[in-house]
C-alpha cells in the first residue's frame, strides 16, 4: 500500500476522500482506492456548501496534526470527495503524524 501523502520540500500534499454530513468529524485511517492510490479517510460534520466542509477537514487535519490552521491549503479537489491538502512544515514530522493515523 502507498502512503497517502507526497513529501515537499516544506512540508506533504495529503491525499484525502471527505465525507460531509457525518455524525461527527474524525479521521479514520488510510484506505486503498481500486486504482492503487491511498487516501486518508475524513468525515466532518459540516455541509459542502460554501465551502463549509473543505474549512471543517483544514480545521480537523491541523488540529490532529497539532499545526495552526493557517498551514493547511485545498489545492486540488475543492467541489470533489477526493482532495489534496497541501500542509506546510517539517515534511518528516508531519509524515510521521499521519503514519500514526494508520497509514
Amino acid at each position: 500500500m502507498s502512503a497517502p501523502l507526497r513529501i515537499r520540500e516544506n512540508g506533504i500534499d495529503l491525499f484525502v476522500r471527505l465525507t460531509p454530513k457525518s455524525s461527527l468529524d474524525r479521521l479514520e485511517g488510510v484506505e486503498t482506492s481500486a486504482d492503487g492510490r491511498s487516501h486518508l479517510k475524513a468525515r466532518v460534520r459540516a455541509v459542502p456548501e460554501n465551502g463549509a466542509a473543505n474549512h471543517a477537514l483544514k480545521r480537523l487535519v491541523a488540529k490532529t496534526l497539532g499545526v495552526p490552521a493557517s498551514s493547511v491549503s485545498v489545492v486540488a479537489g475543492g467541489t470533489a470527495r477526493l482532495k489534496t491538502l497541501r500542509i506546510t512544515g517539517d515534511p518528516e514530522v508531519l509524515a510521521r503524524g499521519i503514519e500514526a493515523l494508520g497509514g
